[in-house]
């Protein structure tokens, strides 16, 4: 359609100022055209329903990077982002447009119809890709900060499948942007594009070029486009209808042509020309609608550099903001020297210095590089190659994080209370104060240590709880999965009173808050909402037990409660004896620390009671399993028992203990479950000498099947080592055991025990070979001399003999 039409930039009277995003020559250059023309209205490409945010995004105290967010008010959620830095020419257009008290407004499709219409090509390039196109790892590739390419945000990953037609029509697009670049003599097309637009600075040089170029590279790829992608093609297609009537709309309003410029990408600048279609109301009543809310939220350079994989970014948001700060002093050939002096203080924070002569000789090669491409000026390739050599002495990796930082940088936007937030962002932005957690809202990951008891040293409640509220409110965003806060378990367990926490924002997190706003509108209200229904969802007593100590770590003693309802409901029928000891667990932990929370939790205690009584009913039973389930049996068993001695003045712990010596003295169950419950027994000094001579006696006999056997001493080793290593009369009769079975008996029962003597620690086997070594008549320096002296290759085929033991049937 517009290869029909050759033109300039200026058409029917209007400007069209066709801009790259995230462009600091576009601002620059934009800025003094708005100065020339001095226009009563400025009209720019973005969600027309925003226009009423551009008096937030300009009010005091906004601090690019910001970013408007569109999100749909129901669910599943589906987002667009509109970021924009300090030198995004949109965002200078609506500083100048703010100074000079002149109308600018947003033209684009409004939020509601371009979500419904993006969803609708999804569907649609679902419906048409033959399933021998899709993409076989099901990435999305494109090219970096090409100017075709708008704010929209990326499909995520799982649906990117979809879109392999797309995928073609990029990639072709890629190329023919890197076929330019290599004519160039560039490395890549940002190299190009830097060098041949952002450092031009002749006037009116900019705006001309980049509607030239963009207009031929429009029409070059327009056979591309229909071909591979005819969805991506009408949706540019109504979008620019939607446009063109917008602009038809600014000026039957009163507006004379001459004093009104249209900001927009420079792919669509050649098409906002009125002599094309205008959007009718006929069809503009036909767009689809999708309910959507709009807010403005802070950004992040690391999210407006192409390494987050944002396609309209660019690789060094950091660099170009110094590029941007050069040009607002006139001083573009200072840019060189500002560049590696903040190489060399991010190095001089890392304990690395470089002379000002390495920098001064950093300056001229990158200059001695611009100059051998033609070009005035370095370009931030130029920049880099001579920061490696100069500064790295050849190594990227000596100077890699410097780079990084100076190139794409930390910085995080910010929004003063009250702009243009929803309720949910404005909570989370009076709990971060209200908490002293402001400094933490960095992209920086950071390492916060949390001590929940009282500090008694302070004068006021607030003061002295202070982290246990930090606590209960990152526990809250932890269920609400807003990835601001990472926990960190620490050697005390995850109920003492230490936590710690790893704290880093990032727009992701933004986005998370943003959306739990259909869950409540506050923090609060949006967990309970959560907790809630996790509760009416949850099946099992496992579930119910872990939204108790939930609700209890985000302080919502009425859902605890109601989640101790449940427990107590579903505990009545539980059958499972490793749900049951989990429960039990976290009832255990929540009984024992809930103080420190100052949560109540004494009704927990007869739900305890009456798990653990079912559990101790229920230990024959689990028991009776193969050796694959027996872990798990184990594991429970180890963690009913440690329930059993914190809580033994509230438990049946004679109960226990009897269940524990029945399930000791059965053959008819798992061996190893049976040595484990003999273990602990051992550990309680239940069980005498005589008695544990016997039962080892009894369960180490010939007559045992070798599997049997060593199974049986391998849940005995399981618990309390050091117990075992204590009883010499275990280990003679462990020697006597061997030493009656036949060779092929002998051979199983090595394999056996080898695995069971494989998880103990070096000093313990070393105890043990003592040990044995006085039960052989050894005294403790032949010992040692033996388990020193290399094994010879007998020996060593013996071993290999064992490695390839043949199990048969077992």
């Amino acid at each position: 359609m517009t290869s029909q039409l050759k033109g300039s930039e200026q058409h029917e009277g209007f400007h069209v100022f066709g801009i790259r995003h995230l462009s600091p020559a576009g601002a620059h250059h934009l800025l003094s055209f708005l100065d020339t023309v001095q226009p009563t209205a400025i009209l720019v490409e973005g969600p027309s329903d925003a226009s009423h945010v551009i008096a937030d995004m300009t009010s005091r105290g906004v601090v690019p990077p910001i970013a408007i967010l569109a999100y749909t008010n129901e669910l599943p959620i589906r987002t667009l982002l509109y970021p924009m830095a300090e030198y995004s020419p949109e965002y200078q257009a609506f500083l100048w447009a703010n100074r000079h008290g002149v109308h600018t407004e947003f033209i684009d499709l409004p939020s509601e119809t371009a979500l419904a219409l993006h969803e609708q090509r999804r569907a649609w390039r679902k419906s048409s890709m033959e399933p021998e196109d899709e993409p076989k790892d099901g990435s999305r590739t494109g090219p970096q900060g090409a100017p075709t390419e708008d704010g929209l945000q990326a499909a995520p990953p799982e649906e990117a499948k979809a879109e392999n037609s797309l995928q073609t029509y990029l990639r072709k697009q890629h190329e023919r942007y890197e076929q330019i670049a290599e004519l160039a003599g560039e490395p890549n097309y940002d190299s190009y594009w830097e060098r041949h637009f952002e450092h031009n600075q002749q006037k009116d040089a900019y705006r001309h070029a980049v509607y030239e170029f963009s207009a031929q590279m429009r029409e070059i790829s327009e056979l591309d486009e229909r071909e591979h992608d005819a969805a991506e093609t009408a949706y540019n297609e109504i979008r620019e209808a939607y446009m063109r009537r917008r602009i038809q709309e600014v000026l039957k309003a009163g507006h004379v042509p001459g004093k009104v410029v249209v900001v927009t990408g420079a792919h669509h600048a050649s098409a906002l020309d009125l002599r094309l279609p205008v959007m009718t109301d006929k069809q503009r009543a036909s767009l689809p609608k999708a309910s959507t809310k709009l807010t403005l939220m802070p950004y992040s350079f690391y999210k407006l550099s192409t390494h987050s994989g944002y396609g309209a970014g660019n690789q060094a948001p950091a660099y170009f903001t110094l590029f941007w700060e050069c040009l607002k002093k006139g001083d573009l050939s200072g840019l060189p020297s500002l560049y590696f002096s903040h190489v060399a203080a991010r190095l001089r924070e890392e304990g690395n210095y470089r002379s000002t002569a390495a920098l001064i000789e950093a300056v001229r090669l990158a200059e001695a590089l611009a100059s051998m491409q033609g070009g005035s000026q370095p370009t931030w390739q130029d920049l880099r190659d001579a920061a490696v050599v100069c500064l790295g002495y050849g190594e990227l990796s000596t100077i890699a994080e410097a780079l990084a930082r100076t190139d794409v940088g930390t910085a995080i936007g910010s929004l003063p209370e009250g702009v243009s937030q929803t309720p949910i962002q404005d909570d989370m932005n009076r709990e971060l104060k209200r908490l002293k957690l402001e400094k933490y809202k960095s992209t920086v990951a950071t390492t916060l240590e949390l001590d929940l008891r009282e500090n008694r040293r302070v004068k006021s409640e607030e003061a002295a709880f202070i982290d246990l509220k930090r606590s209960v409110l990152l526990h809250r965003l932890k269920l609400l999965d807003i990835n601001f806060a990472r926990k960190q378990y620490v050697n005390q367990g995850a109920a003492s009173w230490s936590e710690n926490w790893v704290l880093q924002w990032t727009p992701e997190a933004e986005i998370q808050v943003v959306e739990s706003t259909l869950k409540g509108e506050t923090i609060e209200l949006a967990t309970a909402f959560v907790l809630n229904e996790r509760l009416e969802a949850c099946g099992d007593i496992t579930e119910a037990s872990k939204l108790i100590r939930i609700a209890c770590d985000c302080d919502l003693p009425k859902l605890m409660e109601q989640a101790r309802g449940s427990l107590q409901e579903l505990a009545v029928d539980a059958g499972n004896f490793n749900q049951i000891a989990a429960a039990a667990y976290e009832l255990s932990v929540l009984i024992q620390y809930g103080s420190l929370r100052r949560m109540d939790t004494d009704s927990l205690v007869p739900l305890l009671q009456q798990l653990f009584l079912r559990g101790a009913l229920l230990l024959s039973d689990a028991a009776n399993c193969n050796d694959d389930a027996s872990k798990s049996v184990i594991a429970a068993i180890h963690t009913l028992h440690g329930v059993a001695q914190e809580h033994f003045d509230s438990v049946d712990d004679a109960l226990w203990i009897h269940k524990l010596q029945d399930l000791a003295s059965r053959d008819d169950r798992n061996a190893k479950c049976s040595g484990f419950a003999f273990a602990i027994l051992l550990e309680r000094n239940e069980v005498s000498e005589d008695q544990s001579a016997q039962e080892v006696s009894r369960r180490l006999s010939p007559g045992i099947p070798a599997d049997l056997g060593a199974g049986w001493f391998e849940g005995l080793s399981m618990r309390n080592r050091y117990a075992l290593l204590s009883r010499t009369s275990l280990w003679r009769q462990l020697d006597s055991y061997m030493e009656s079975l036949e060779e092929a008996q002998f051979h199983r029962s090595l394999v056996f025990l080898r695995r069971a003597f494989g998880s103990f620690e070096p000093r313990e086997k070393a105890a043990i070979a003592e040990m044995m070594g006085d039960i052989w008549g050894f005294d403790a320096d032949q010992t040692g001399e033996m388990l020193q002296r290399p094994l010879t290759n007998e020996e060593k085929g013996k071993l290999d003999e064992l490695n390839d033991f043949d199990f048969e049937d077992l």
